[in-house]
């Protein structure tokens, strides 16, 4: 998905979502492909991409942290899929004309409140 420019990385080689939402809408519109993406289609795309991941997990049963027992062409797979979910999300919210950072950190402010720490079963305090 290479537009020319690289995607700008922070010190750590981490990517902010506006960076991807810019790199998706750049590759979006290079590509003519703005007039396809509307809400609904691009739901339905991210609900395949979802599929495509679970399909990953589908008899593998529970896996431990850190998938120590998979082989590296799988994890590599995993990372493309969970990519592509994470794309389509972020395009999503941009033509919805969502900031998806505020609305996640938002969201973590609002499970605070709905699920205190006090009031977790599995509280080591």
């Amino acid at each position: 998905m290479s537009s020319g420019r690289k995607v700008e990385e922070e010190g750590d080689g981490s990517v902010s979502l506006e960076a991807l939402r810019m790199k998706m809408a750049e590759f979006s519109k290079q590509r003519n492909w703005e007039r396809f993406h509307s809400p609904r289609n691009l739901l339905l795309a991210l609900v395949g991409e979802v599929g495509e991941l679970s399909e990953i997990f589908q008899w593998k049963g529970e896996v431990p942290k850190g998938l120590p027992e998979w082989e590296e062409d799988e994890k590599k797979h995993l990372g493309e899929e969970l990519s592509d979910v994470l794309l389509y999300l972020v395009r999503l919210s941009d033509i919805c004309g969502i900031d998806l950072s505020k609305a996640a950190l938002r969201k973590l402010e609002l499970n605070a409140i709905k699920y205190p720490l006090h009031k977790s079963t599995n509280n080591n305090n």
